[in-house]
């Protein structure tokens, strides 16, 4: 009973997920929609291709319009280009190997052993990238669909050159795709997620009495930043090839183009600032690891870096907040200017109270020392300008 139980809920799960999903791609521009203009296109290349090829010209094999033209409906117009090179290659080292084993053999079961384990090879070939299966698929296709003769090899040559045609004219002239929200997205992403763990580890020194599960939960989610800037590098690169031999461009009126792309010097930004988080995790977990030799830091301290950790968090967020909004005199760079002046000012405390023997003792000046510079390399990471000031005071 359990078992159906967790069924249907997975189904609920999985319905109200698309349902979801069906509503965002109505509502305004996104990823669904994205998906869902590219999933059109596709289908409607590969209709058109079947319409020419198969009720206009009544070609035997027409077929390979239709396949060839819904494969090359990529998510870049350089990429359909660069792919359909790539498979009309592959399909045309596949159709002549095949064609030409068997004018030699006169026996397909043979050809096939003969050509199968050569194109094979063939379609690992780098230069032939993900496009080299249909080397193989277009041999077997040759070998066992129809008689093998100059006319029906001529023919499936000429449809597959028909379909990438079709295909990348469609990607190209209908809502050619231009990803460049993607790149925002990702990059806001990553700095919430960056806020998001700094906030969780600082609630955990303020509270003090961790579970055994809090440093597990702290890595997850640096494990996560990590995934995110993957992320970003992604969209980065869509991002820059969907604006390669695009034909949207040119003709677009500045009102109706997407919104510039956040430089990249921000990715970079983000990259190092997620290493130093990464840092103060590793070493709260190590901290909290019994099996270390590590000493366990004074829990005043501890919660007094927590409440820098949180101011930190705090300009993250107004950071965040920057990538998506266009500056305003109460928007957030005031935020960020509130939560720099913070972290500036606990900064300075726990630094001074730091060399103070009487405060603490050398095992936790030793462990905070170490996470004081980690909080102190992502204060300036943040705000570079704002560094010299607190170094100077320091």
């Amino acid at each position: 009973m359990g078992h159906a139980n967790d069924k249907l809920y997975t189904v609920r799960a999985e319905t109200r997920g698309i349902v979801d999903a069906a509503a965002r791609a109505w509502q305004g521009p996104g990823r669904e929609r994205d998906l869902l203009v590219q999933s059109l296109k596709a289908a409607g290349a590969a209709t058109l291709a079947w319409a020419v090829s198969g009720w206009w010209l009544q070609d035997p094999v027409a077929l390979m319009a239709p396949w060839v033209a819904v494969v090359l409906v990529q998510a870049t117009v350089y990429r359909s280009l660069f792919k359909g090179l790539q498979q009309l290659v592959a399909i045309a080292v596949g159709t002549l190997l095949a064609a030409g084993a068997e004018a030699l053999t006169g026996n397909i079961l043979i050809s096939v052993a003969l050509v199968l384990p050569v194109v094979m090879l063939l379609s690992n070939w780098p230069r032939l990238g993900d496009q080299g299966i249909y080397g193989p698929t277009t041999a077997l296709f040759t070998l066992t669909s129809a008689p093998v003769s100059s006319l029906t090899v001529s023919h499936r040559l000429l449809q597959a050159l028909l379909g990438a045609a079709i295909g990348i004219a469609v990607n190209a002239l209908i809502l050619p795709p231009v990803h460049l929200r993607n790149v925002r997205e990702n990059l806001s992403s990553l700095a919430r997620g960056t806020q998001e763990t700094l906030a969780s580890v600082a609630e955990g020194l303020a509270q003090g009495d961790w579970s055994a599960d809090t440093p597990a939960d702290w890595r997850r989610l640096a494990d996560q930043l990590q995934q995110r800037q993957e992320s970003l590098r992604s969209a980065r690169l869509w991002s820059h090839e969907s604006l390669r031999l695009n034909p949207r461009l040119p003709w677009t009126s500045r009102e109706k183009l997407p919104p510039a792309l956040p430089p990249e010097s921000e990715d970079q930004r983000w990259g190092s600032i997620v290493s130093q988080v990464y840092a103060v995790v590793s070493t709260m977990v190590d901290v909290a690891d019994e099996n270390r030799t590590i000493p366990t830091p004074d829990q005043q301290p501890l919660r007094e870096y927590g409440r820098l950790l949180a101011d930190l968090a705090a300009a993250c967020e107004a950071r965040a907040e920057m990538i998506c909004e266009p500056a305003t005199p109460n928007g957030p760079h005031g935020a960020l200017d509130e939560a720099l002046e913070a972290v500036e000012r606990h900064h300075g405390a726990l630094h001074k109270r730091l060399t103070d023997e009487r405060y603490v003792s050398p095992g936790t000046a030793a462990v905070l020392g170490t996470l004081l510079i980690q909080a102190q390399n992502i204060w300036h990471d943040i705000a570079p300008d704002a560094w010299p000031r607190a170094a100077a005071r320091a």
